[in-house]
């Protein structure tokens, strides 16, 4: 994903203003030097082998105006043209150090910038008067597919829905009416505060990178400053709330959750939404951050470990009405609270048959490097928790292992390659192929012990990386089955190059499976698909810009365990028609078309009639997808979406009335405390699959069987 300047301001009048002057900034002898130096190496080492010629140096060429405009909100068709001499001249320029056009085009949108702030705040009480809601039109939710403007009065009226509807957005909110010019008053003051802090170095760093994005998303420039104005990628995993953030248009964007963190430790705030406010305490004021950099929006979260931020998020592009604040006490991120962890499910079949299968989540593949290499023999690594997981889980009865992928976004190769050599007996696991062809195995060498019992692997759009050599693995060689949705698509390998000025971040190697098909794009189809709580379009490699195409090269030599192509029909058929009674199942369903229907708004309405009637629409279409799951389960309606709040308020209250104490043992507070947890519909369907598939294949039932890795020969 480009990276996107967040300093996007709301105006009218624009046309009679005149020209502000700029403040210009000038590039750096040494970031000259970084141009080259960054256009050799890229061309050089890159997966791809690709020259930066007048093909990618028009692709660059967008993707700089798309950056500093990804909304065309700012430059008009007259800017374009006379950009344009430069569409098929920045490779030339790039490869003689010459940062004229970058600098250029930077100073003229900084421009417009500074002028349409400045309009906008200098008539905006009159302005928001003036608004009339009960007109019927719309304001386009995504520019960035469109023309640019045709001149400046076209820019204008786009301004004037644009503030329109952040104005009705608050107005839906509950904000009173004679708080809206003051909050937009604030936000629009705190932007132009911004404009002077801007200086060289963002310019180069905004430069560099949509050059290096035009190789694959995965390919970064980074300037020598820890703390990047429009940096993509900011982690607060250790002291903080757990999250990685990045630029969307205006907002701070969620694009995950680091396992284990205290966000997803919370549950609330999810992948995709975006962060439009910041408060400090359970009950101090919330910080309007819409429009803010990335950096600052990062330090108002980060904080001492145990205190509280609230965040006021919004669940995508185009939803502004639906607001909630989500609270998150700030705390480290531990080693052992991302490890593998393990539980057994219990369910009866259609002939009251019952069934214990075992389920080991690993949120990460993680590794205590310095513990391994001073040779302390208690190191801890999924692959070892693993092992002790599975051999405890064998030993309490279990009839088959659930391996849950899912969130899974990677980490070491070592320990991917390493976990499913605790499932087969020798043989490769991945193949790396480099820039130059040259193709290389990885995997278990050595024939030891292994889990011989009936296994399933779960995933979702969110398992990445070393998650997918590990599910892609287990499925070629036939070791068990996978389900859920399909995987994110990483499968290219980066390295960091020391630049004269900062660093790249390069893709110089891809991901290959056992069976010869890439990992990258595509990732891992499952055997049985479940819905799909998340938008491809926005989430995965193929929702990124330049993402590397999937391929494929020779298969390596391995031998297939079990045929479950030979049993999938029947395993469909089985997984369908318990879909279709199970209200849990047909919930999920629900919801995730209401949410499909709702991504494919593409304008919303300014008229509040208008926009009253999608909020209620939408309302209505939860409160009855709820009553139906509810009905299906005997249970009594609800007569409004306030009732299930209420709802669950009173399920938590008397889960805590009825708490075991203290002095109760800790097997039955487990006990009661799982049955006080929502049902994992997928999970439970996942051992039922599992349980289906033994049945039809009963050389898989090898219950009982342990695992020992100590590389022992047979």
């Amino acid at each position: 994903m480009s990276v996107k300047n967040t300093l996007f301001g709301v105006g009218v009048c624009y046309a009679a203003l005149m020209a502000a002057p700029a403040h210009s900034l000038a590039p750096t002898e040494a970031q000259s030097d970084t141009l080259k130096e960054l256009v050799e190496v890229i061309e050089e080492r890159h997966y791809a082998s690709r020259r930066y010629d007048d093909g990618l140096s028009a692709q660059h060429f967008v993707a700089y105006l798309d950056a500093l405009d990804p909304q065309r909100m700012f430059f008009d068709a007259a800017d374009i043209a006379e950009f344009s001499k430069w569409r098929l001249e920045l490779d030339n320029a790039g490869r003689s150090g010459n940062l004229e056009p970058a600098f250029t085009m930077f100073d003229r949108y900084h421009q417009k910038l500074r002028q349409r702030l400045e309009s906008i705040l200098a008539s905006l009480p009159d302005t928001l008067a003036q608004f009339d809601y009960s007109v019927e039109e719309y304001l386009v939710i995504d520019h960035s597919t469109m023309p640019w403007a045709e001149d400046t009065l076209e820019l204008d009226d786009r301004w004037r829905k644009r503030l329109k509807n952040q104005a009705l957005s608050l107005k839906m909110a509950d904000k009173a009416a004679s708080e809206i010019p003051a909050t937009l008053e604030r936000r629009y003051q705190n932007q132009l505060n911004r404009l002077d802090q801007y200086n060289a170095q963002d310019v180069f760093q905004i430069y560099a990178n949509t050059l290096a994005e035009q190789y694959d998303p995965h390919t970064n420039y980074f300037s020598p400053r820890r703390a990047e104005n429009f940096d993509i990628n900011m982690s607060l995993s250790f002291e903080g709330i757990g999250a990685i953030l990045q630029i969307d248009d205006e907002y701070a964007k969620v694009s995950r959750l680091v396992p284990a963190g205290p966000a997803d430790k919370q549950g609330e705030l999810k992948p995709s939404d975006l962060i439009i406010g910041v408060g400090q305490g359970k009950e101090g004021p919330i910080e309007d951050v819409v429009g803010w950099r990335l950096d600052e929006i990062v330090d108002l979260i980060r904080g001492p470990r145990n205190t509280t931020v609230r965040l006021e998020v919004i669940p995508g592009k185009g939803k502004t009405d639906q607001r909630r604040v989500v609270p998150i006490q700030r705390n480290e991120v531990k080693l052992e609270e991302q490890a593998a962890q393990k539980k057994i499910i219990e369910f009866e079949d259609e002939k009251q048959t019952k069934h214990r299968i075992g389920v080991i989540d690993i949120p990460a593949f993680y590794i205590d490097f310095e513990g391994y290499r001073r040779g302390d023999k208690n190191y801890r690594s999924t692959t070892r928790d693993v092992n002790r997981l599975i051999n405890e889980l064998v030993a309490e009865g279990v009839e088959g292992l659930v391996i849950d992928l899912r969130d899974n976004g990677g980490g070491s190769l070592q320990e991917a390659n390493q976990l499913t050599g605790l499932f087969i007996e020798y043989g490769p696991t991945v193949q790396i192929r480099s820039a130059e062809s040259r193709v290389w195995r990885d995997g278990k060498r050595r024939r030891s012990n292994y889990y011989e019992g009936p296994l399933a692997v779960m995933i979702n759009r969110l398992s990445a990386s070393a998650s997918e050599i590990v599910a892609g693995a287990i499925q070629d060689y036939g070791r068990g089955i996978v389900v859920g949705e399909q995987s994110f698509g990483k499968g290219t390998v980066q390295s960091l190059v020391p630049l004269q000025e900062g660093q790249l971040k390069i893709t110089e190697s891809k991901f290959y499976r056992i069976s010869g098909d890439s990992t990258q794009h595509r990732g891992v189809i499952p055997d049985i698909d479940y819905p799909s709580v998340f938008d491809p379009t926005q989430i995965g490699e193929s929702a990124l810009d330049n993402a590397l195409s999937w391929d494929q090269i020779s298969p390596a030599r391995f031998n297939r365990y079990h045929d479950y192509d030979a049993i999938l029909p029947g395993l469909m058929a089985l997984h369908q028609q318990r879909a279709a009674n199970d209200p849990d199942y047909r919930y999920l369903e629900d919801q995730v078309e209401m949410a499909r229907e709702a991504r494919s708004v593409s304008a919303l309405p300014l008229q509040e009639s208008g926009r009253l009637a999608m909020r209620d629409e939408q309302e209505s279409k939860a409160l009855l997808i709820e009553n139906r799951r509810r009905a299906a389960k005997g249970q009594a309606p609800l007569e409004s979406l306030a009732s299930i709040d209420e709802a669950i308020e009173d399920g938590v209250a008397l889960a805590e009335q009825s708490a075991p104490t203290p002095s109760e043992s800790s097997s039955q507070a487990a006990t009661e405390n799982e049955e006080d947890e929502p049902n994992d519909v997928l999970l439970l369907e996942t051992g039922r699959i599992l349980v289906d598939s033994i049945a039809m294949r009963p050389d898989t039932s090898i219950a009982g069987r342990g695992i020992n890795t100590r590389n022992k020969t047979l």
